[in-house]
Formats: C-alpha cells, structure tokens, sequence
C-alpha cells in the first residue's frame, strides 16, 4: 500500500493507542512522520517499529496545549522534509473525571487546553502554509462524547464539542482553498484512556468489557485512508467509525 508516497503527515499523541497505531498505518502506506508527543523519548517504540519495516519518520517533544512549542515542532518538520501535507490532531485526556459541582478548575482548564486548545493550535500551525500551497489534510480526532453528555465527563465532553465546531469553522473557512478537513470518531477503543476509564466507575462506558474494545488498528487504518485522495468527496464532515458505509469504504469489516 503506497497511496500516501511522500506525503509529510505529523502526528500528534503519537507514542501509543490509536495515535502510535495511525503512525504505523501511515508509514505502510508511504508517508513520512513527525511523531509528536509530550516526551519525543516515549516514541521511541513506534520510531523503531517504523524504520524496522523501512519508513521514514522522525519525533518531536511537544505539549499542544502551548503554542510555541506546536509552532517549534511544525517548524523542524518543514526544515527536516520541505513539506508537510496533514496533521493529525489526536491529542486527548479524559481527565478529571467527576462530577461538575465537585471538579477542579484547574484541572478543567487542562483538559480544555489540551482537547481543544491543542487542536486549534496544531491547527493553526499548518493552516497557513496549506493555504499557501493550496492542499493539505486536517483529520481532528473527535467522540460521540462530542453530542452526547455524559456524567462524569463534563470536561471532555466540553473540549470535544468545541473540536466539533472547530472542524466545521476551519472547513468553512479552508475548504474552498484546497483544504480537507475532517472530524473522526474512532468508537470505543482499547486504549490507556479506557483504563482510566474503567477504573472510575462512572457512566456506561465505564461498564464496557475490555474484550468488547475495538483494537487500535481500526481507527488507523480509517485515518489513513481519510488522508487519501479516496475520501476527498467526505470533506469537511464529522465521520464515525460505527457508519457501515464509512467501514465499507475503508475495508473495515461491517
């Protein structure tokens, strides 16, 4: 699978679940990375796994939720490969999990900074140079969370419905110039995240049996396909991986 040939994708979140999944999905199919996480040394597993199967990519310390250190990390992914063609805000925190009338403000303003603001920031980093060049793919990872409350989630559910109205204001405002903008649910996965999750005991998705978790590998291999050309007519759409056409579409088993 080479549909991606030299393409230049960053991803953000990108040292483990479906954000380390997507990079190694994205090198099969030809591209070449920016792997961006907090500590470039947490990578390191996916890094190797990458140049073992002979792709090419590289990793990037960056906290999303600062804009200077985005900004850095786009910045040495244009010195490093002259180019860069998508991003892929993955980036997310489900914490603090509790209920609204006990939460901590600060560890609200976290998570927002991280699940929203860290999208708009990757956002806004790439946004000017892909209108420049008139192209470029935005795949902003979103959640069913996004429209529906969930108690105990006040706060992820906050940051994903603003990812939400982002996606569709940067499509308004960047669809016409070349560039596709996507949201993307990725259904409920087998992460660390769901770790968390099972372990607070609040809400259905709590409940879930691990063996019932999606395996990581789906949602990636959607979200190299949404990198294609193949999905260009789903521009500036909120997709879920639970539509059997989208599966269908993909190769994903329905």
């Amino acid at each position: 699978m080479s549909q991606l040939s030299d393409q230049v994708i960053i991803v953000t979140g990108a040292s483990r679940g479906i954000g380390a999944a997507a990079a190694v999905a994205l090198a099969e199919a030809g591209a070449k990375l920016c792997l961006s996480a907090r500590s470039a040394a947490s990578c390191s597993k996916v890094l190797k796994e990458i140049k073992n199967a002979g792709g090419e990519a590289f990793a990037a310390s960056c906290d999303v939720s600062d804009f200077s250190a985005v900004e850095k990390m786009v910045a040495e992914t244009l010195d490093r490969y002259g180019k860069i063609d998508a991003i892929i805000n993955n980036v997310g925190i489900v914490d603090p999990i509790g209920l609204i009338a006990e939460s901590d403000p600060d560890e609200w303003a976290r998570n927002i900074s991280v699940n929203l603001l860290g999208v708009y920031h990757g956002t806004r980093a790439v946004l000017p140079n892909f209108l420049a060049q008139q192209s470029g793919v935005i795949i902003n990872i979103s959640s069913g969370a996004a429209h529906s409350p969930m108690e105990g989630w006040g706060a992820y559910c906050s940051g994903k419905a603003g990812v939400y109205m982002l996606t569709r204001a940067t499509a308004l405002e960047a669809g016409e110039k070349g560039v596709r903008v996507y949201g993307f649910a990725p259904g409920v996965v087998d992460t660390e995240m769901q770790v968390v999750i099972r372990a607070s005991g609040i809400n259905p998705v709590s409940q879930i049996p691990r063996e019932n978790l999606a395996a990581a590998e789906e949602p990636a291999k959607a979200i190299a396909w949404l990198c294609s050309d193949a999905a260009s007519d789903l521009a500036g759409q909120e997709l879920t991986i639970r539509d059997e056409t989208f599966r269908k579409r993909v190769g994903l088993p329905v």
